[in-house]
């Protein structure tokens, strides 16, 4: 099992640490930010990968969720998969027509203590136009103790944007209405060198 997660995880793609640049982090300020934004991304790179370190003010549930848009596409032109585990159980979840695509954890306001979710995401080949964009998703995040009846969560996401268009904007958005990224939320944009 673990050489299939090894060989999901590489995909045919040989990366070095300095193939990555910096591009831009955005870090939450007090009071919080209901939406996270790369915008004017050069298309000079290969690929693209986000580092996300994130909690949400959600009053419910140990752990929440967020959602990426591409282009500020609000359409049903996305399609995500997932495959997670708490520990106990495994879960898998898809949408073909979705809104968005769901990329990752963080942990809630109703956790104590200072636990954010970690995510990596990486957008293959974003600036080709001669296909559909693909995300890949590694996700995880511990609450330090059982909250709402789990102790944490890993899992591995999927993604799809039905659009040729080279990527030039990325947002992020909590997945529970009325929620925001509270303070010290950190996102990193890389360009990764082909």
């Amino acid at each position: 099992m673990l050489n299939s997660i090894v060989g999901l995880l590489d995909a045919g793609v040989t990366i070095t640490p300095s193939s990555y640049e910096s591009i831009q982090t955005v870090t939450v300020g007090s009071g919080g930010q209901s939406t996270i934004s790369f915008t004017s991304i050069p298309s000079t790179y290969k690929h693209l990968q986000i580092r996300a370190l994130v909690r949400e003010s959600r009053s419910t549930y140990g752990i929440s969720e967020f959602d990426m848009k591409l282009n500020s596409d609000s359409g049903s032109n996305y399609s995500h998969h997932g495959l997670w585990g708490d520990g106990g159980s495994v879960s898998a979840s898809g949408n073909a027509s979705a809104g968005s695509i769901r990329v990752g954890n963080g942990t809630s306001g109703t956790n104590t203590g200072t636990a954010y979710g970690a995510t990596i995401i990486d957008l293959l080949d974003y600036a080709d136009t001669s296909k559909y964009k693909t995300a890949r998703i590694l996700s995880g995040v511990d609450v330090n103790g059982t909250v709402g009846g789990i102790g944490g969560r890993l899992g591995l996401f999927s993604g799809s944007w039905q659009s040729t268009s080279a990527i030039n904007r990325i947002d992020f958005t909590p997945s529970s209405p009325a929620t925001d990224f509270n303070q010290y939320s950190s996102f990193a944009l890389y360009g990764i060198k082909g």
